[in-house]
């Protein structure tokens, strides 16, 4: 009979333990809340960049054809519903919302009002500014979105030293501010070439499923998001190698995907709360009406929570790294070690 005494492996870092470390990392450091605020404040004091003449046309124009496919009274109903939703988003729709982290990109300062895009202020009417050409819409909407995302880099880089702590990082792997941005748009652009591969041809599709039937076209969208919140775990933390192990931007996705193959249960609970704290508190900071300065206490609410969550995630993925190289090395020290004959 051979035996061998078998060590357990330590306990994996604890959710509760992450967010308790970020929150607190805000909490000392409350200037790390200033650049999300400043640009809600911005959305929402400052001007309107409308694309609402440029696309009406369009929108217009492609109602009119799927209008004509429809046969009974409740695909019209259904469709007139969907079409006054959305021709709203595009009237209140600011092409500078895209300065704000996009939702399917990893890397960028969260923005409340970009998600809800006021139209009121307490001063009154936004300022309306039309983009009247396709070459300008494409030119503002390349800028703002780069622009985005250096911000989003740097401010990312940022949380994740005060969270950590600079001599926390890994020894020998240190970036630039400079190389850290270069990593950042790598990855947001591999992001990009991504996205573009998988909604072109789903918007084709539920462009055509519209036409045909707008309830199909409802149902399919229903099956789309959820197959994609498979994808929300190991893409989750792709952006992190870069800020707390100072990878590059392919190593650091490797790195997304290996955690999550080894940590799924863990990692994937921890990404639920996360999720379920930010999505469910912007209903709160959402509560004011867009004409009341009350809204600036949503500002501030939003800009605390997402950044104490951004500190916990980045805790919450250095403490799992280490977890995991122990527990590897005890595997391996096991698997090495010679059996002892009873």
């Amino acid at each position: 009979m051979y035996s061998q005494k078998l060590e357990e492996f330590p306990p994996p870092p604890g959710i509760i333990g992450s967010l308790r470390a970020g929150f607190e990392a805000v909490s000392s450091h409350a200037a790390l809340i200033l650049l999300p605020a400043l640009l809600d404040i911005f959305l929402w004091l400052g001007p309107r960049l409308s694309v609402d003449r440029l696309i009406n046309p369009l929108l217009t124009l492609i109602f009119n054809q799927a209008r004509l496919t429809l046969t009974s009274s409740a695909d019209m109903k259904q469709f007139a519903e969907f079409q006054a939703v959305f021709r709203e988003v595009i009237e209140r729709f600011n092409l500078l919302s895209l300065l704000g982290k996009l939702q399917t990109f990893p890397i960028g300062i969260s923005s409340l009002l970009a998600q809800t895009m006021p139209v009121e202020t307490p001063l009154g009417y936004q300022q309306v500014v039309q983009v009247s050409s396709v070459p300008g819409l494409i030119g503002f909407a390349f800028l703002f979105i780069l622009a985005g995302w250096v911000l989003g880099a740097l401010y990312f880089r940022w949380v994740s030293g005060i969270a950590l702590g600079d001599a926390q990082l890994e020894a020998g792997t240190s970036f630039s501010s400079l190389q850290v941005i270069i990593q950042a748009l790598l990855l947001s652009f591999i992001w990009l070439i991504g996205l573009m591969m998988f909604f072109i041809p789903v918007m084709f599709i539920l462009t055509i499923l519209t036409m045909l039937s707008p309830a199909l076209a409802g149902a399919a969208l229903f099956v789309m998001v959820l197959l994609s919140f498979w994808l929300i775990v190991p893409l989750f933390f792709t952006p992190h190698g870069i800020f707390v192990r100072r990878q590059n931007a392919f190593r650091s996705i490797f790195a997304s995907l290996r955690m999550a193959r080894f940590a799924l249960p863990t990692s994937g609970l921890f990404v639920l709360c996360w999720f379920l704290l930010s999505t469910g508190l912007n209903y709160l900071w959402s509560v004011p009406p867009e004409n009341s300065w009350m809204t600036l206490v949503g500002i501030g609410g939003h800009a605390f929570i997402t950044t104490a969550l951004l500190a916990a995630s980045f805790v919450y993925y250095r403490d799992m790294n280490v977890w995991l190289q122990t527990v590897f090395e005890r595997l391996q020290q096991k698997q090495t070690a010679p059996t002892q004959r009873v």
